[in-house]
């Protein structure tokens, strides 16, 4: 159990040092605190996993020890201790958040056994109130696909950087797989146990970010009806993986600046701070240096995000790597789709191979989807569609376009195949769509009516 912190807060300085000693011989790192208010204080300072706390103190009780930490850290494991053990007591104490209860003497095993399974039903507790909140499905190791020279220097990045604790800054266009990458370091870290929570920046609007990134208490705010714990206190101990960072609003930009500089969060309508131990990795496929140029973003925050930064290559760069994602997307979905796996003619990966994919690997896998939905015994050219060509500007007077409206053609032209593709993906379904395209579901309405696509 090596790394994790126990609090002792006990008013017997003698007592206080043999539990001390004693969870130490067994690789804890303990402190302690001969009064609940100083207990409560320490919990404050230091990073603190689980509290094990006399009933009888002299000023603030146990029981009130109790209840002001799992106002603040529901997940806090706290075990009360007493020599005036009853039935009674310990069933108030369990009532009110205590773990379990022992009564004074102690078996030091019995002891020892019990702050094991406390810590080990924190964890669970943890990750089952993230799973309920949006990790529905079931996620694997993530499996970075291809063996280019442009990834294999990515990765290799990624590798010397997860050990570390240091802010991780992934740049790369849509569509480059740069959560695949955030999960590879959160699970080659030591806090790979730990959760990994995902937020995406850009799909909040900017007055609900807030409550998410932090959290809220009853009453915050009207229909705060309970406690509400923000990203951050479900990330404690893991990752925090914050996609689309240059969309955050300045004010919260603001705030975010001061968690990873102290540690601490401060839920909205809370009045006493959390510590959190979270490791921050950052994502944009925007310039957030030019962000930064142009005062839309924070150049101290940008400094702290960009510790270690990690280009992700887009998939033009890593061509060699069509062919081989092309078969894991294949057999995925044959698999899903409960067909058998379906081979790939020379012809179809020739084709895909020399495509631009403006969408990256994310646009390779949906025409890979499509193929398999359409194909009965292999997939062939007349499975992934034509690539998309783009006309020529017109020449007028013997005179080209202006480079400026040759661009915004070629862009509107492609925004309005790939959003065309999605909806034929997704079944019409626009809300789906729009998750695929990675922009907001009023973006999406708006280019529909924009680019006349019924």
């Amino acid at each position: 159990m090596d790394g994790f912190t126990v609090l002792i807060i006990e008013d017997k300085k003698s007592m206080a040092e043999m539990l001390s000693k004693t969870l130490e011989a067994e690789g804890y790192r303990s402190i302690f605190a001969l009064s609940g208010e100083d207990g409560i204080a320490v919990y404050g300072q230091e990073r603190v996993d689980l509290v094990l706390t006399d009933l009888k103190l002299p000023g603030m009780n146990g029981m009130e020890v109790l209840r002001t930490l799992k106002a603040r850290s529901p997940f806090l494991p706290v075990i009360m201790m007493t020599a005036f053990g009853s039935i009674e007591n310990a069933v108030e104490a369990v009532k009110s958040g205590a773990y379990d209860f022992l009564t004074k003497p102690f078996d030091i095993t019995h002891m020892l056994v019990l702050v094991e399974k406390a810590l080990e039903s924190a964890k669970l507790s943890a990750e089952n109130a993230i799973l309920k909140e949006e990790f529905s499905e079931e996620l694997g190791f993530p499996k970075i696909i291809g063996k280019s020279r442009a990834l294999d220097g990515a990765i290799d990045l990624i590798r010397k950087a997860a050990p570390a604790k240091a802010t991780v800054f992934l740049s790369g266009e849509s569509g480059t797989g740069k959560e695949l990458f955030a999960r590879a370091l959160h699970h080659l870290s030591p806090r790979g146990k730990g959760a990994f929570v995902a937020i995406n920046c850009a799909a909040i609007p900017k007055d609900l970010l807030e409550s998410e990134l932090f959290g809220y208490e009853k009453g915050a705010f009207t229909g705060a009806d309970a406690r509400k714990l923000g990203k951050f206190e479900l990330a404690d101990k893991g990752t925090l993986f914050l996609d689309e960072i240059g969309e955050m609003d300045m004010g919260i930009q603001a705030k975010l600046l001061r968690v990873l500089e102290d540690g601490r969060i401060e839920r909205l309508g809370g009045t006493a701070p959390v510590f959190i131990d979270v490791r921050v990795v950052a994502a944009s496929n925007k310039d957030v240096a030019a962000a930064v140029a142009d005062g839309k973003f924070r150049e101290d925050l940008f400094y702290r995000l960009n510790v270690f930064p990690v280009t992700i290559p887009p998939l033009r760069d890593r061509a060699d790597d069509i062919p081989r994602l092309a078969g894991h997307f294949a057999a995925k979905y044959c698999k899903e789709m409960k067909k058998p796996v379906m081979p790939i003619t020379d012809e179809a990966l020739r084709e895909l191979s020399s495509r631009y994919w403006k969408g990256n690997v994310r646009e390779l896998e949906n025409c890979i989807e499509r193929a398999v939905i359409l194909a009965d015994d292999g997939i062939g050219l007349e499975h992934i569609g034509t690539a998309m060509i783009v006309a020529p500007a017109a020449v007028v007077s013997g005179s080209p376009e202006p480079l400026q409206v040759v661009a915004d053609r070629a862009t509107h032209a492609a925004e309005a195949a790939a959003i065309r593709q999605a909806l034929a993906i997704c079944g019409g379904n626009k809300t789906r769509a729009s998750e695929m395209l990675e922009v907001s579901y009023k973006t999406l309405l708006t280019k529909i009516k924009d680019y006349g696509i019924g």
